[in-house]
């Protein structure tokens, strides 16, 4: 096996970018346009993770590439194209923009960290984003996925990348992962926060209703966390927020293939509920970061159609943490806490020190 040509180096070189310590805000990723080309790259990549669909994999190929590519980009276009915006994907523009934030943040807190943004499928992949830190000088790393709850088919996801890249790395930096935050203080009062401030504007609805992204019930009885930790971030929200369990409802979205998923299922709660009567709800998506695809399309789009369908009146959409003072907040307190004993403290300036000295150096001689 032959390993990656590593960065010239010389001995007692420092870091060409703040403390030699790096985050990387990792997201799930998005097509480079609103095409049924560039989606089709992009699904290919993403459904081709053994982590995202657990089905034996040649049988699986066959019906990847042999359907489901064939047919799928065009419809995908088509919502992506409903949702792009001046300045591209949303999920790109508001992971670039938490990634500016939580770095202007740990600036502010006394922090000198490189913190970037990459993606798991698509652009800018996880390993160019390394390889670019690497060859700044950075040698530690702390992942930070955008997925507040745990899963095997996105968190455990974003550190194969990492692994695989580091299986090809002579010099490996020293790495990090936080895994989840689902019950972090600072996240669910982002999230409570946000809620408020939608309230304060636009009054409160009957129903609070909280959709998660499914994955297969399988995962649930196969190990996995997801499922236990989207209803204990909807417990505490709803403790945060006041609410009694017949105030709010968890649900799940985005639903692939005729297997079982987590439910209940949002679409079919909402249109439920709505012939029950239920007249007016507020739907937010606790476990996405950022608005995307999933929130705009299916959920602002189509899960209000459903609802305003079946005889409800008023469906609140509640955006997402996106650039929220009090996300930005909550990001570099978890970051800190997990770079406990990283050498990343801001150094002083060396004008200011030496300002401050001759300032100092003066008064001493007046008295």
């Amino acid at each position: 096996m032959s390993f990656a040509t590593e960065p010239t180096f010389t001995h007692g070189q420092a870091p060409k970018t703040h403390s030699g310590t790096a985050i990387l805000l990792c997201n799930l990723g998005t097509p480079d346009a609103p095409t049924a080309s560039s989606v089709r790259r992009y699904l290919a990549e993403f459904l081709g993770d053994a982590r995202v669909v657990e089905i034996p994999r040649i049988l699986w190929m066959i019906i990847l590439h042999g359907i489901i590519l064939r047919i799928r980009p065009a419809k995908s276009a088509a919502k992506y194209a409903s949702i792009w915006t001046a300045e591209g994907s949303p999920l790109k523009v508001w992971t670039s923009k938490q990634a500016k934030m939580l770095g202007e943040e740990l600036t502010e807190k006394g922090y000198a960290v490189d913190v970037r943004y990459a993606m798991r499928y698509g652009s800018p992949s996880i390993a160019s984003r390394l390889d670019e830190l690497k060859a700044d000088g950075v040698t530690r790393v702390l992942i930070l996925p955008a997925y507040p709850q745990y899963s095997g088919t996105t968190t455990a996801s974003v550190f194969d990348a990492v692994y695989t890249w580091a299986a090809k790395i002579r010099r490996i930096p020293e790495l990090r992962f936080i895994n989840h935050y689902h019950d972090n203080t600072g996240y669910i009062s982002a999230l409570a926060a946000r809620v408020r401030e939608h309230w304060r504007t636009n009054g409160k609805a009957e129903v609070l209703v909280m959709s998660f992204h499914g994955v297969p019930e399988r995962t649930l009885q196969q190990g996995d966390t997801y499922h236990c930790e989207c209803h204990k971030t909807a417990r505490l929200l709803a403790e945060n927020l006041g609410l009694d369990k017949s105030d709010y409802k968890v649900t799940f979205q985005s639903r692939f293939g005729r297997a079982k998923w987590l439910q209940p299922y949002t679409e079919p709660s909402l249109i439920a509920m709505g012939k029950a009567g239920i007249k007016r709800v507020d739907l937010m998506c606790p476990g996405f970061t950022g608005d995307c695809l999933e929130t705009l399309e299916e959920i602002n789009m189509e899960a209000r159609h459903a609802f305003i369908e079946a005889g409800g009146e008023t469906f609140g959409y509640i955006d997402c943490l996106n650039d929220s003072p009090a996300w930005g907040s909550a990001m570099a307190d978890l970051s800190i806490s997990h770079m406990g004993g990283w050498p990343c403290e801001a150094k002083p300036d060396a004008k200011e020190l030496a300002a401050s000295r001759a300032a100092a150096l003066a008064i001493g001689a007046t008295q």
